[in-house]
């Protein structure tokens, strides 16, 4: 097939106009939309050039540079009946008339083929390759239909369906408009212009005009990263006209920027009595609520200033900023009502009436769950070290925030709430931090409890909850994880790991499932089974390939520390010279021994050696023991395994001058039995035969 670079190409931009999309699925979607058009041109033998992808609150866009105008001519061969078949008694059969007919030539067109399985008829057919106008409207049209949309919307009269009302539809292949039409919307050049500066129609004459046309006359940034570092840099330089610096999320910031299309931003102001709430709620209600940048001062104090960002340029500023203060006013006054009226009551207050608040309908209510990870917590805490008092206090109050007035209405504070007013009812310190620290890591990026006392109970309420959903058989299905328990089994994994916490994951998934033995029964292998998956995906992300991650959980550690120190070890062994010819030796190894298994308690017998490098081998083995086992006995695996490499020399001379299947069983034995010496010296820390697959 020719190369398509010699075709003529041109650039293709499809835009869809739609009623203010959902902000925070605005990405997804664009992201999903271009990839689903590359990949109908890709399917469609079509290569591509660059591509872009825009996305705004109104419209998603995709340009993409360097698309042929038409797909390659190909010659196919079709191939009909056997010889055998299409001819009888020397005249054709009704096969192989009809074959002809199908392809649209005369008999004698067609040819006969050789091959393995014997004599047929084929033609070979020029198939002129399709235009890319003709392919481009169902490719856009399966794309928009396969966007992960969890619920379409209808409108007016019409049956079609998307996430929002759509509008408008651009689709431009270099200056001509492509006869299409998608969502009942016929293509044109025609978008729109920013809803109240210029909400007209604007002509986009080709798709490399697309960008410049809406900002210069629609006063509409089209492209999500130029829109998004313009607001960072305005939240930025406004606070700094007020000597403040402001906090800027990723997640605030992409937000803004699927909420607007021309950004503005505006400096507000809040009464300063409202500072006597907790730091942390205002800032929730800002950015939660409001999508407001909190500012702080020099000293790191929140100020009584927010930023926020305008979707207009207004010649009234004034008025846009007074609008904002109003709107946000009502709502801290409702954080300062909260905020007083949990004072009222202890925290304990409240763990009475978590026995009437149900955590799940099978597994009882939120007081029965604390109960349980009473003692589950107190069994951590008690290897670890951490304070028994402590934590059974901690657990205690763990759950009494979920009913304060605060946390009702922000349920994001759980924990943090619990924090602040166990110190205002003088609490010992470590218990007030393990109420918030229970919930770290709340995100992927997100520390780890750092206090025992912590620790314990963010495992012990974890553990409770993935064991509690496994066992009444809510388990994740697919990409479908209702009860986060692949997030909740990270943090897990994360605290024992990070935290440097030696503990046996399997024993206490045992006491987890001994704590709901009159709930349900869990299978703890199958819970154990989900929770190495998930540590799969924790190293995945640190970029330790699969082999090494296999090479370990071959030899089965069931303490995600011990599991941690092993890959890090597996992984330093990867960077010796002798690891390569080591891994293929041992996977040589591992594959004699699977296939001719020695009994238990076999012994090397030195007085049958009939060859130096057996000698050499076993002299070398037994040399490097005594250092190795003590290694592995004290954990210490990267120089357990960067010892064994000094057996690569005596492995290698082995295999190349000993016959390991000799026809001799004793010598044959002897020989499987030093290799079966070898393979447990060498599988103490992992199977590094793995490390060949």
């Amino acid at each position: 097939m020719a190369e398509q670079t010699d075709m003529q190409s041109n650039s293709f931009l499809v835009e869809l106009g739609t009623e203010e999309l959902p902000p925070k699925a605005l990405m997804k979607l664009a992201t999903a939309f271009g990839a689903g058009i590359i990949s109908g041109l890709k399917n469609a033998n079509l290569a591509v050039g660059d591509h872009n992808i825009y996305a705004a609150p109104r419209r998603l866009a995709v340009e993409i540079n360097d698309v042929p105008a038409s797909q390659q001519d190909q010659k196919i061969q079709r191939r009909g009946p056997a010889v055998s078949a299409a001819y009888k008694d020397g005249e054709p059969t009704q096969a192989a008339l009809g074959f002809a007919r199908s392809c649209g030539v005369e008999l004698s067109d067609c040819e006969e083929i050789s091959t393995d399985k014997g004599a047929w008829l084929a033609v070979n057919i020029e198939q002129k390759g399709a235009a890319v106008v003709d392919l481009l409207p169902e490719i856009v049209a399966k794309s928009l239909a396969a966007l992960p949309v969890p619920r379409r919307m209808r409108w007016g009269d019409s049956d079609i369906e998307f996430v929002r009302p759509v509008h408008w539809l651009v689709m431009l292949y270099g200056n001509d408009v492509v006869d299409a039409t998608v969502l009942g919307l016929n293509a044109g050049r025609n978008t729109r212009g920013h809803r109240f500066h210029n909400n007209t129609e604007l002509s986009i004459e080709h798709p490399d005009d697309y960008l410049s046309t809406l900002k210069q006359q629609g006063k509409v940034i089209a492209d999500f990263a130029e829109r998004r570092e313009l607001i960072a840099k305005g939240v930025a330089d406004a606070a700094e006209s007020v000597n403040g610096k402001a906090l800027i999320e990723d997640a605030l910031l992409d937000e803004v920027a699927a909420l607007v299309e021309w950004p503005v931003p505006v400096i507000g102001n809040f009464e300063k009595e409202f500072l006597e709430i907790p730091e942390q709620v205002l800032i929730t209600t800002m950015k939660d609520n409001q999508k407001y940048f909190p500012l702080f001062d020099s000293n790191g104090k929140l100020m009584p200033m927010f930023i926020t960002i305008s979707n207009i340029e207004s010649i009234e500023p004034d008025q846009v900023r007074k609008g904002n203060e109003v709107v946000v006013r009502p709502r801290l006054a409702d954080a300062m009502f909260f905020w007083q009226q949990d004072k009222k009551k202890k925290l304990e207050s409240h763990r009475e009436a978590l026995k009437k608040v149900v955590f799940h309908n099978k597994l009882g209510t939120i007081a029965e769950k604390t109960d349980r990870v009473e003692q589950l917590a107190l069994a951590i805490a008690g290897k670890i070290g951490a304070d028994i008092s402590h934590t059974t206090r901690a657990v205690t109050l763990s759950k009494c925030d979920l009913l304060t007035e605060m946390v009702g209405e922000f349920a994001s504070l759980q924990g943090f709430m619990g924090e602040r007013y166990a110190r205002l009812e003088g609490e010992p310190e470590p218990v007030a931090v393990a109420l918030s620290e229970q919930y770290l890591p709340r995100y992927a990026d997100d520390g780890i409890a750092q206090s025992g006392v912590g620790q314990s109970l963010a495992i012990a309420d974890r553990l409770d909850t993935i064991v509690g959903i496994f066992a009444i058989g809510q388990k994740p299905t697919g990409v479908k994880d209702p009860f986060a328990l692949r997030r909740l089994s990270l943090g897990v994994l994360r605290t024992l790991i990070e935290g440097g916490l030696e503990l046996d994951l399997k024993e206490l998934l045992e006491l987890a499932a001994n704590g709901l033995a009159d709930k349900a029964q869990a299978d703890v292998a199958e819970v154990f089974e989900f929770m190495q998956e998930r540590l799969r995906a924790y190293y995945a992300a640190l970029e330790i390939s699969p082999q090494i991650f296999d090479s370990v959980v071959s030899v089965q550690p069931t303490s995600p520390l011990d599991f941690d120190r092993r890959i890090n070890a597996v992984k330093a062994f990867t960077q010796l010279p002798e690891a390569e010819s080591l891994a293929a030796a041992n996977k040589r190894i591992n594959n004699i021994l699977k296939k001719n298994p020695m009994p238990s308690g076999a012994t090397v017998d030195a007085s049958l050696f009939d060859s130096d490098a057996e000698s050499e081998l076993y002299s070398a083995l037994h040399e490097l023991k005594p250092e190795v086992e003590a290694s592995f006995a004290s954990g210490n695996y990267t120089p357990a395994l960067q010892a064994l490499s000094r057996l690569r020399t005596p492995v290698d001379m082995f295999f190349d001058k000993v016959m390991v299947m000799a026809e001799d069983e004793k010598l044959k034995n002897n020989r499987l039995a030093m290799l079966g010496e070898l393979s447990v010296l060498n599988s103490h820390v992992a199977n590094l035969g793995a490390l060949q697959s």
